[in-house]
């Protein structure tokens, strides 16, 4: 009686079909309170003898018309620094520096070094010198504004004589006017200081585009560029000869980190009073270049030394810009920090402040 009784009560719960003389159970699931993990069916279960029990698949600890288990959520999506890394500009860089290398028939490290040297100079130098400019221009500007602040907070008190203006209202309008007054002189010389930001934002997106191609070439991460991974184990010099591994010794690495220390010390001895705000930058930038040191021991070194010598040439650049017969090539306003001696000065500052 309770084998018939269970059998009658699986057949009303179930559908059963025979596939290749192995029994399969589906179940009709009519609510989501009728599924097979419901604690009603796994009651109406717990009868059935082991002997009956048996002819049946196990599917799960909750019952045997337990439905499959489900399948782990996941994301196929690459992360971000994947995607920049197999973005199209990422790719362009990485052809323009496969041509360069076969152009001049360098080795891949004097290739790296040459191109960064060229890219450098064609680019970033320009738009260092325009940033000198519209850094002079706004510089120059100063006492123009400070003139007319003076004569306009005068026609404010007048007028606020006049209307009977509360002090809340005087301020509202000298700053109103007086930002209306700095944006036209800015216009009328060309020289909003965001112009003076230009560099950054195409160094900066350049870097990122080299660093990314000499990775991508150094660990082969596409079909094309298994050759290429060969060329480069084989295309170092000196204590670096494969340039798809990290630098053991960590020469670059320390290289890295001191020429950068060098160019943030000659920048902030250039200062002649630092605000705060300068102040924190600097030390931020500090420790950023002291960050890069260990970063560069872990990347191929194709990129160490692509980091090194952007750094170098920089600090060649910078150097450049404080001469004064290439400051009047290029019409560089003259300003407060400027010198005709700059380099004396700078051996002298840097004596003073860290060997005294």
């Amino acid at each position: 009686m309770l084998r018939q009784s269970v059998t009658r009560h699986l057949a009303t719960a179930c559908r059963h079909t025979c596939q290749g003389g192995r029994p399969i159970l589906k179940p009709r699931v009519l609510s989501i309170a009728h599924a097979p993990f419901s604690s009603e069916r796994n009651t109406l279960l717990k009868p059935v003898s082991p002997a009956t029990h048996s002819h049946f698949p196990r599917t799960s600890r909750l019952g045997s018309l337990a439905l499959p288990p489900r399948r782990a959520l996941s994301s196929d999506r690459p992360g971000w620094y994947e995607s920049m890394a197999d973005s199209a500009p990422v790719h362009l860089t990485e052809e323009f520096l496969v041509t360069m290398q076969q152009s001049t028939g360098l080795p891949w490290w004097a290739s790296i070094v040459c191109t960064t040297l060229a890219l450098r100079t064609v680019i970033t130098l320009p738009l260092g010198a325009y940033q000198m400019v519209i850094i002079g221009k706004v510089e120059a500007l100063q006492m123009e504004i400070a003139q007319l602040a003076k004569r306009l907070r005068y026609e404010v008190s007048v007028r606020a004589k006049e209307q009977g203006w509360s002090e809340k209202v005087c301020r509202h309008q000298f700053k109103k006017n007086l930002r209306r007054i700095i944006s036209e002189l800015y216009v009328r010389d060309n020289c909003h200081p965001f112009k003076a930001s230009l560099l950054v934002w195409v160094q900066l997106p350049m870097w990122v585009c080299l660093s990314l191609a000499l990775r991508n070439l150094s660990l082969g991460l596409a079909d094309s560029a298994r050759a290429l991974q060969v060329e480069l184990a084989v295309g170092g010099a000196l204590w670096f000869p494969d340039l798809t591994l990290p630098d053991s010794t960590w020469i670059l690495p320390v290289c890295l980190g001191l020429a950068n220390l060098l160019i943030v010390e000659i920048f902030a001895l250039r200062r002649l009073e630092a605000s705060k705000f300068q102040k924190y930058v600097t030390n931020f930038i500090r420790g950023i270049s002291l960050v890069m040191i260990p970063l560069a021991a872990t990347v191929p070194s194709s990129m160490a030394l692509y980091w090194l010598s952007s750094s170098c040439v920089g600090l060649g650049h910078n150097l450049l810009l404080r001469s004064p017969r290439f400051r009047r090539l290029c019409r560089i306003p003259a300003t407060r920090a400027d010198s005709d001696t700059p380099y004396r000065d700078i051996a002298t500052a840097f004596t003073a402040k860290y060997l005294k």
